[in-house]
């Protein structure tokens, strides 16, 4: 064979295979999302064992990879445990005649106490737009009656003149049902406490011209001691197996409101999960210089409680992580990806911008400063280096429920893949 021959079947060759691989990836990855934000996984919650089933799913992964578990006794697992609000049953919602149906139609402030009502009732309508300040505001809430009925009518504007979030305003009333017609997307949360009010934001567009009576059947069970895992395993180093290089995500989701809305999560955060597992695979079959460790965290959604009660519980030294990559939301990086905390790291963000020169593994690579919503945070505010990495894609489904494995495309996620394999060995093998 010529050389000119030789050169272009050796092409062929790596185009071939840089598409197998890149097949491989995706496929191995929408697999995984496609099992986590299943039915059966019931959102990876805090109802019908979602959270423990995704948990053990994991765990069995990562042995099936070869990942060596963090415990001496061959468990995956650190135990903790957090308070939470949870919704097992019953979640009706009737206005005049009209069922309507949790998740689309409605949402109950995840905070909410249990509401049951036998028959419709009337209510009584307040329209808080006219709340300018703490003062009106307090004047609003003495004439509640405790166990009544009210219509609350702009109900957002306590919330942008006294900074009231929607936990903080469930707290703000007393016992009694509060519905609140609400225009545009509804959003679930997470609760670890429970209120003495039921809060029940209705899309306005689902509501009658004329509402004039509701009828309410919500079960909720507050859980003092909710036994949740993070799931943890590593690859050890070839030649510094002391020191690590960490991924991270967290793989619970919202669970259920009762038994029909499923929040599912397949963006948030099914995906960064799922790529933290085909790392952990990738890994496992190519073992790096550092120690390369997966860290997948519960209780996320509910205020960042796994990463937390890891910081402050190492299994092994922090100080031993060389640098910690957190992903969250990363089903479609048709946009690039942004980088959280790239001011705080300029060289490590540098190093990613120069492997991705011409745009090679991602459209644009935006910078961003530190935040508090996601598993990095608790790591760099203890001083470990961390970026936290989400993808800028097309579809906006944030927790509702049409956040679904079916609308994960996951373009150019196999270029963000590639991207993170080779920025680990940049640092491993730069590194002391």
């Amino acid at each position: 064979m010529n050389s000119f021959k030789f050169v272009v079947v050796l092409f062929a060759a790596l185009v071939v295979t840089n598409l197998c691989n890149a097949q491989e990836s995706k496929t191995f990855i929408k697999e995984k999302i496609n099992v986590l934000a299943s039915p059966s996984f019931h959102g990876r919650g805090y109802v019908m064992g979602g959270s423990d089933k995704a948990s053990q799913y994991i765990a069995n992964e990562f042995k099936q990879y070869g990942v060596q578990p963090v415990r001496q006794n061959g468990s995956y697992f650190q135990d903790y445990q957090f308070s939470v609000n949870t919704f097992p049953s019953k979640v009706v919602v009737k206005v005049n005649n009209d069922v309507l149906k949790p998740g689309p139609d409605f949402i109950v402030n995840a905070a909410s106490a249990p509401w049951h009502d036998k028959k419709p009732n009337k209510f009584t309508t307040i329209d808080l737009s006219n709340i300018k300040d703490s003062t009106s505001w307090d004047s609003v809430k003495s004439s509640l009656v405790a166990g009544e009925v009210y219509y609350l009518l702009n109900a957002d504007t306590p919330g942008k003149k006294l900074k009231l979030g929607i936990r903080k305003f469930a707290k703000e009333l007393p016992r009694g049902l509060f519905i609140v017609p609400k225009h545009g997307k509804l959003t679930w949360t997470v609760s670890q406490d429970q209120a003495a009010a039921t809060i029940v934001y209705i899309e306005d567009t689902v509501l009658p011209k004329k509402p004039k009576k509701v009828l309410v059947d919500i079960s909720s069970i507050y859980i003092e001691d909710f036994k949740a895992k993070n799931v943890i395993g590593y690859v050890e180093g070839t030649e510094v197996p002391d020191s690590f290089i960490v991924f991270t995500a967290h793989y619970d989701h919202l669970g259920r409101m009762g038994r029909a809305a499923l929040f599912a999560g397949a963006s948030d955060n099914a995906s960064g999960t799922a790529l933290v597992m085909y790392m952990a695979n990738y890994f496992a079959k190519n073992p790096s210089r550092y120690s390369i460790a997966f860290m997948l965290f519960s209780g996320e959604e509910a205020g960042l409680v796994g990463s937390k009660h890891y910081a402050e519980h190492p299994l092994f030294p922090l100080e031993n992580i060389r640098f910690l990559v957190n992903l969250d939301m990363t089903g479609d990086a048709t946009n690039g990806i942004t980088v959280v905390n790239s001011n705080a790291h300029e060289n490590e963000f540098n190093l990613l911008q120069e492997i991705n020169k011409d745009s090679t593994y991602a459209t644009k690579i935006k910078k961003r400063g530190q935040t508090s919503n996601s598993d990095h945070y608790h790591f760099s505010k203890a001083g470990v280096p961390a970026f936290f990495i989400y993808s800028m894609g097309t579809i906006g489904h944030y927790h509702d429920v049409f956040d679904l494995p079916k609308d994960i495309n996951l373009r150019r996620v196999d270029d963000l893949a590639e991207l993170l394999i080779k920025f680990e060995s940049q640092l491993s093998n730069t590194a002391q």
